[in-house]
């Protein structure tokens, strides 16, 4: 099939949605589909404000509009809702053509985070706005497709992630040095991610956070007992993922939180707030602990089998995620609903 996906999240780019996305670029193109990703590495783009390290696309209509007329997709899948997923939607609003999209990054709190003055809900508003012209809305986890229904959201279909267990595995554990236990975060370094309750945390051993971010130098410069090891990838990632012993989720408003998948990969616990996200990642108890006291979590998770956690992210398979995916799309042209000799009567026929 010819399949265009179009994203604002992509490489260099390092996140979860960055992660799903070029995951299933690489799957669909193994199973012999041809993809056009349309993403901002193709157009002039500027800083994000206020996260210079992402790169919107400037007026990319044209160029969309280009793009998408050359390839002739037979589907599209919008995965975002920033200035190519919205000159995308209105290049299929214009055509009269069926699109899917997905919903990964709870933007409206991620602003608020940042401008508390701003509520939530005139973000909210946009986004069901922006999803409401699609056919389907592909979400991560259950709960937050019950959220999202209250919030007005239609056509919202689950789809499940994957996680790559060949290369999140379970390795030495002497990798980091440090004082054990090795409580350790990884991800973005953004006031969103909600750090700092972990970074506060009276806990025993060492911490580390594997990541980059806006709040880094702020946060390094505050919490000079913490360790920052900044960016990892590939192996040196799996390394530093393996060497902890539990891993410490603190974020409030991710919508899954890849990260935990791997780090449940790699054998290690999870310890996080029973909040979306986490509940639809961590079995409270048995691969990790979820608890309003993180602190108390992160200590539970030191008497839990490594076993269990690595057991449980082999359930989930990166090939059933693509074939869900595939499921989900439909034809960019509706099919006639006759074709153009229906009705003529055939030979033989009295007229």
């Amino acid at each position: 099939m010819r399949i265009a996906l179009i994203t604002d999240a992509w490489k260099p780019q390092v996140n979860g949605v960055v992660r799903t996305l070029t995951t299933l670029d690489s799957r669909l193109r193994a199973l012999g589909h041809l993809v056009k990703v349309i993403q901002p590495g193709l157009f002039t783009t500027a800083p994000m404000p206020g996260y210079a390290e992402i790169r919107l696309a400037i007026w990319p209509d044209g160029k969309v509009r280009r793009l998408l007329d050359a390839f002739e997709p037979e589907h599209i899948h919008i995965a975002t809702e920033g200035p190519l997923g919205l000159a995308a939607r209105r290049y299929c609003a214009a055509r009269s053509l069926q699109f899917t999209t997905s919903f990964h990054t709870r933007f409206p709190e991620y602003v608020n985070t940042r401008f508390p003055f701003l509520p939530v809900g005139p973000g909210y508003a946009l986004l069901r706005r922006f999803h409401a012209g699609a056919s389907r809305t592909l979400v991560s986890n259950p709960e937050l497709i019950e959220e999202l229904r209250e919030r007005g959201f239609a056509n919202l279909v689950l789809w499940r992630r994957g996680v790559d267990t060949e290369l999140f595995r379970p390795l030495d554990k002497a990798f980091l040095p440090g004082p054990r236990p090795i409580f350790l975060y990884m991800g973005r370094v953004a006031p969103e991610k909600n750090l700092e309750d972990f970074l506060r945390l009276d806990l025993p051993g060492t911490k580390y956070v594997v990541g980059e971010g806006p709040a880094r130098a702020e946060l390094e410069a505050r919490y000079p007992g913490v360790r920052f090891a900044g960016l990892q990838t590939g192996e040196a990632l799996v390394r530093h993922l393996s060497s902890a012993d539990c891993f410490v989720f603190p974020s409030r408003t991710d919508t899954l939180g890849l990260v935990m998948m791997e780090a449940l990969a790699c054998g290690v616990p999870v310890a996080a707030y029973p909040v979306i996200g986490p509940t639809a990642v961590v079995r409270s108890g048995e691969t990790g602990w979820l608890d309003e006291d993180l602190g108390q979590a992160a200590l539970k998770c030191l008497d839990l089998d490594p076993a269990a956690c690595r057991a449980s992210a082999l359930g989930w398979s990166l090939d059933r995620s693509c074939a869900e995916f595939l499921s989900y799309l439909v034809p960019a042209r509706v099919p006639l609903p006759f074709t153009l000799f229906e009705g003529l009567p055939l030979r033989g026929d009295r007229p």
